[in-house]
């Protein structure tokens, strides 16, 4: 069994704990997840089955989606509603300040990590020293919001809607829109929308996943790893005389490959239309190459 099921993670339960369901409903030990979730957040969390874990670094660099709640006037020591009130305001805002203030977190911007996270520091997760009372200083980094619109505004409390790139923190967000509106905010709702290729309407509960293992039907959930991965790369084909050379990870030309604008990778398969697995494109005096870098076979 190999593929990715896309899980519909409820909150109140970590990444790994829905990796550990599903091996216990599979039977299968080689699981591993894409894109962690907060313990208190929910939404799509893509499980990769058997050999899909190999795929997991091709969603790495993918958009996400979140829709989120902020409650202004309020900030806490974990930057979320599980964590310890630091401080109250009031909040005397408007919506055109909300909407102005949002505009300014739009594109490229430098967010700290939050002390409560899996960010390493001398080998240690920031989240571990937290718990022990440590702060320690973190270096910004950039992360890019695409897009970043209101949904609803009822004083305290601000719902809206972030596309954003990997590594932005939603709960730093809504604590640096707080401080912009001069009142504070933390995270007190947050829903993961989308994740690449992988959208919450097309997602599985986990009594979903439990009711088709039970009836044997779990193809009728798991996507196939070409499947998944075509939205992010073009195809080829190779013939059966190339294949002993595509996996020995050497150069090989590929012909008729659909390029897509950008493209670094492509879906390779063999003449009976059979997926074999990603190869890098690279060019070499005009003509295009490619090198296998994951094999699914």
């Amino acid at each position: 069994m190999n593929g990715i099921i896309n899980c519909l993670k409820p909150p109140g339960m970590t990444s790994h704990d829905a990796v550990d369901f599903l091996r216990k409903q599979l039977g299968i030990k080689k699981i591993g997840h894409g894109g962690t979730l907060d313990p208190g957040a929910a939404g799509v969390l893509p499980l990769f089955v058997g050999k899909a874990t190999k795929a997991v670094e091709f969603f790495e660099e993918t958009t996400k989606e979140y829709v989120a709640e902020m409650t202004l006037g309020t900030t806490t020591d974990t930057g979320d509603n599980l964590g310890h009130v630091l401080e109250t305001k009031e909040v005397d805002v408007d919506v055109s300040s909300i909407l102005e203030v949002l505009r300014r977190f739009v594109g490229k911007i430098e967010q700290i990590p939050p002390m409560y996270s899996a960010v390493h520091y001398k080998g240690r997760k920031l989240y571990e020293l937290a718990r022990r009372g440590i702060t320690v200083e973190r270096q910004p980094r950039t992360v890019e919001i695409f897009s970043l619109e209101l949904i609803k505004f009822e004083k305290p409390r601000v719902l809206f809607r972030v596309s954003c790139s990997r590594g932005t923190y939603i709960r730093t967000l809504c604590e640096d829109i707080g401080r912009a509106l001069g009142c504070g905010a933390h995270l007190s709702c947050l829903v993961r929308t989308r994740l690449g290729p992988f959208q919450i309407f097309r997602s599985f509960t986990l009594e979903d996943i439990r009711t088709c293992v039970s009836q044997g039907e779990v193809q009728k959930i798991i996507i196939p790893i070409d499947e998944a991965l075509a939205p992010l790369m073009p195809s080829t084909r190779i013939w059966l005389k190339d294949q002993k050379l595509f996996f020995r990870g050497a150069l090989f030309p590929a012909k008729k490959i659909s390029m897509e604008q950008n493209a670094k990778y492509a879906r390779i398969y063999d003449q009976d239309n059979r997926f074999l697995g990603v190869g890098e494109i690279l060019t070499r005096e005009d003509n295009i190459y490619l090198k296998v870098i994951k094999s699914f076979q």
